[in-house]
């Protein structure tokens, strides 16, 4: 593990990347809320989509809390290659891309998991390679190495190794469970939509396959 130099650029900006993604999951949600997903309430299809939804929406909760638990608030002050970060130098991107994709399964849509796995994807691809270039200037040759042994953004779980002992900021853990929780929160407003739907409560203007 390894300290940042002084001589390091300025820190990408997370606070606009969030506002981009929440003003997105909120026009994304409005939008769901007149549209239904192509296979019926209620059928086996339907459910298995929901279901499998829901596994990857909690595989999101759990991979952003075990990452979480190694970076802590050093993301930007220290170099972190063990754990989830030794598979993939992103693994909360990772993580949340997949909970995105999770979310368009949940409301029972191939192609709603697939624009929302996309435009997450891309989102935290930009802002990944932002971050490249200020760790690179922080960490110089120590990144170097860690990038050319690590992938960007897909794990590679032969890679995996640990450390004998970390700390973590309790801080940032309670903050990234209660983001997590956004996710989970998904499940029955998608729910609540479908029976608006059924009872003809919520008109659709689109059916999404």
């Amino acid at each position: 593990m390894w300290r940042a130099s002084r001589k390091s650029g300025a820190k990408v900006d997370q606070h606009k990347r969030l506002i981009v993604i929440q003003v997105g999951a909120v026009v994304g949600l409005a939008l769901l809320l007149f549209t239904k997903p192509f296979l019926v309430e209620g059928s086996n299809g339907h459910e298995f989509v929901e279901v499998l939804g829901i596994g990857l929406v909690a595989i999101c909760f759990l991979g952003r809390l075990w990452s979480i638990l190694y970076v802590g608030g050093r993301k930007n002050s220290e170099l972190i290659t063990a754990g989830p970060f030794s598979m993939t130098q992103n693994p909360l991107y990772f993580f949340s891309t997949i909970g995105a994709a999770g979310v368009g399964l949940m409301f029972g849509s191939v192609t709603v998991a697939a624009v929302l796995a996309l435009t997450s994807y891309l989102v935290f691809r930009a802002t990944a390679r932002k971050e490249a270039k200020f760790l690179l200037g922080a960490f110089g040759a120590d990144y170097s190495a860690y990038v050319e042994r690590t992938p960007r953004f897909w794990p590679n779980p032969l890679l995996y190794r640990d450390q004998a002992e970390h700390q973590f900021s309790t801080r940032v853990l309670r903050r990234t469970f209660v983001d997590g929780l956004y996710f989970l929160a998904l499940l029955p407003l998608i729910e609540l939509a479908e029976y608006l739907h059924l009872n003809g409560q919520l008109p659709v203007f689109l059916t999404l396959y």
